[in-house]
């Protein structure tokens, strides 16, 4: 059996047909007919939700990369130097670097164990304590919909609208999830979307903010492309960014949109198989949205904690990353959950408001493969695999 990835690009067979036309065009640069193409469809794709408040016609900008999109939308919401930024600690990195990157502060809120999303109760309490510390509020709230799962939206929008603070959705994992029966990425003030190798759909590297109206996109659009003043010639009278995605990858993206949906279907599938597959392993629990009905992951990952493993250490406990050499052995990948961001070294000043549940959560959970190329013989292989290695 071939090596089975996390979740491995697959391709809907429609992508050269696009890339040709660029090449054909010679539209081989960071603007052109598929960049304005795959936002049209990325577009109509999260306004066919029938659930949309208000009737926003959302608008996406397409980037070089989701990181660019946080960092892009940050600047909308006037992060400056000095500000702060709340975070979701359990996340990656790129969720809260661009933070940095402004000269501003991450201030890390641990997660609830029903989402593994950024706490709610916390969060406010975060607010609160920042507002008594130094003297003002928070400039902004980066949430994730962290695998896929939704974040409790609802708590942390009336959180948001009770302190006057605009939340910043970060979706890369997450797009077709939905929440209340909105978009992932379309609840907040802004949304940001991931094409990275490894995502739902790819463009091979790139990203997308999500915005509420055209002045958004427009500039979004404005500093991505340098921030160029409308002069006959170069004039710049704002510091602005070479994020913009090139016409060759958006074409990849506009052959991806024909089968986001079956990829969706794909990964929820899964996920169901894996709790199949696995219920007769006691110490496996398979990560599954709230029983409120509220949320409707993609499932990007089926992620899982086992009972008596650890990531450290452990007297009377097994070794997590030795579970994780057994399968890269028998040419399973998996991997460890997310080191929360207030355990990084790099971030070890920063402000945080730690309830142990990420912790507790890196310390034993897994991410399974998942993708689009993992059908039912390797899900039989690799819950085979685990069989063994956790029951002996």
């Amino acid at each position: 059996m071939n090596r089975i990835y996390l979740c491995l690009a697959h391709m809907s067979g429609n992508e050269q047909k696009f890339i040709q036309e660029a090449f054909d065009t010679n539209w081989v640069v960071p603007l052109g007919p598929n960049v304005n193409g795959f936002e049209q469809d990325l577009s109509d794709f999260l306004n066919s939700n029938d659930n949309e408040p208000n009737g926003i016609q959302h608008q996406v900008c397409a980037l070089s990369s989701g990181t660019a999109a946080i960092h892009l939308g940050l600047i909308l919401l006037d992060v400056k130097s000095g500000d702060e930024v709340i975070c979701q600690s359990f996340t990656f990195a790129a969720s809260a670097n661009p933070v940095t990157y402004l000269g501003a502060q991450p201030v890390f809120v641990d997660s609830e164990p029903d989402t593994w999303n950024m706490d709610p109760k916390l969060l406010e309490e975060a607010i609160v304590d920042r507002i008594s510390k130094t003297g003002k509020k928070p400039k902004a709230i980066v949430a994730v919909h962290l695998y896929g799962m939704p974040c409790k939206m609802n708590e942390i929008l009336e959180i948001s609208k009770k302190y006057d603070i605009p939340v910043l959705e970060d979706a890369a994992e997450a797009i077709g999830s939905k929440y209340n029966g909105a978009y992932c990425g379309t609840l907040g003030k802004l949304g940001v979307l991931s094409f990275n190798g490894n995502k739902m759909i790819t463009t091979s590297g790139g990203g997308a903010l999500i915005c509420k109206t055209v002045e958004e996109k427009q500039k979004t659009t404005f500093f991505a492309t340098q921030a160029r003043e409308a002069y006959p010639y170069y004039q710049h009278e704002q510091i602005g960014y070479n994020y913009r995605m090139s016409n060759i990858c958006a074409g990849i993206g506009r052959g991806q949109m024909s089968v986001l949906d079956d990829h969706i279907k794909h990964h929820q599938w899964v996920l169901t198989r894996y709790r199949e597959l696995l219920a007769d392993i006691p110490a496996i629990k398979v990560h599954l949205a709230p029983a409120d009905g509220m949320s409707l992951p993609n499932y990007w990952l089926t992620t899982v904690t086992i009972e008596g493993f650890s990531i450290r250490e452990v007297e009377g406990k097994k070794n997590l990353l030795k579970l994780i050499e057994n399968m890269s052995e028998r040419g399973i990948e998996t991997r460890a959950l997310w080191q929360p961001m207030h355990r990084q070294p790099v971030y070890r000043n920063a402000p945080s408001y730690i309830n142990g549940v990420s912790d507790q959560l890196f310390d034993c959970g897994l991410c399974l493969p998942s993708g689009p190329w993992v059908k039912e013989e390797e899900l039989q292989y690799i819950s085979e695999a685990l069989h063994r290695l956790i029951q002996d």
